[in-house]
């Protein structure tokens, strides 16, 4: 049996989550939206930077992206006191100490961020470039667009908002959506089906992004799987 829990990788209530559903529901095995590399700069507890050399895998974009998005996670951990990727370290921790099987699910990070420097067209980093100068420009009018006034960061997003954002991102950065999230969907839920398969009696806990969650969901039950 699989049990997909989303989480919000800056959230307390996220860490509470996880503690509470091994405490009780006891799983033999723990899989986690990460892979090798991302696990072992958890668990080192350093705060590891993309390096410039880095650009010759994963591309300029890749890299910027990367850049952004760790600099975003510092910004908004710092706010609520929790250190980016809490949640999936938590996973980890309690994994070594009861003892339970362990699984990393995720995609290589180097294979995301070169698909993501591949497949961004010229339109969306146009409309990337006119989201950032709206953000700029009227930030009370688009945090209320997006609901982002209305956000508990020490909380994992309601799924109703996080359906309305996936969406959104589909549709004006259909590409990015592919390599950040559809992709990645599809990687986990293969591996999924691959651990359930490999141990048909034993209760496995995936631990993963809410943005993750639904989409991993649908395609777990389009073949009877939850």
């Amino acid at each position: 049996m699989i049990t997909i829990i989303g989480t919000s990788h800056i959230a307390k209530e996220s860490i509470l989550a996880i503690k509470k559903f091994i405490e009780e529901e006891k799983p033999d095995m723990i899989a986690i939206e990460l892979d090798a590399q991302r696990a072992a700069s958890l668990l080192s507890g350093e705060k590891r930077k993309v390096p410039l050399n880095a650009i010759s895998k994963i591309g300029v974009k890749g890299y910027l992206f990367a850049l952004i998005g760790q600099f975003i996670q510092n910004k908004l951990g710092k706010i609520v006191g929790i250190s980016p990727g809490s949640d999936m370290k938590t996973g980890l921790l309690l994994a070594k100490k009861n003892n339970l099987k362990l699984a990393l699910i995720d995609q290589p990070i180097e294979i995301t961020l070169r698909n993501f420097s591949k497949n961004l067209t010229w339109k969306e980093k146009i409309r990337f470039f006119t989201d950032i100068i709206k953000g700029l420009i009227f930030p009370k009018k688009q945090a209320e667009k997006y609901g982002l006034n209305k956000l508990d960061l020490k909380k994992v997003p309601a799924q109703e908002w996080i359906k309305v954002m996936m969406k959104e991102l589909k549709n004006r950065y259909p590409n990015v959506y592919k390599s950040l999230v559809a992709d990645r969907n599809k990687f986990m839920v293969k591996n999924l089906i691959k651990l359930q398969q490999a141990n048909p009696s034993q209760k496995i806990l995936a631990i993963v992004g809410a943005g993750h969650e639904e989409g991993m969901r649908e395609l777990l039950r389009k073949i009877d799987i939850l």
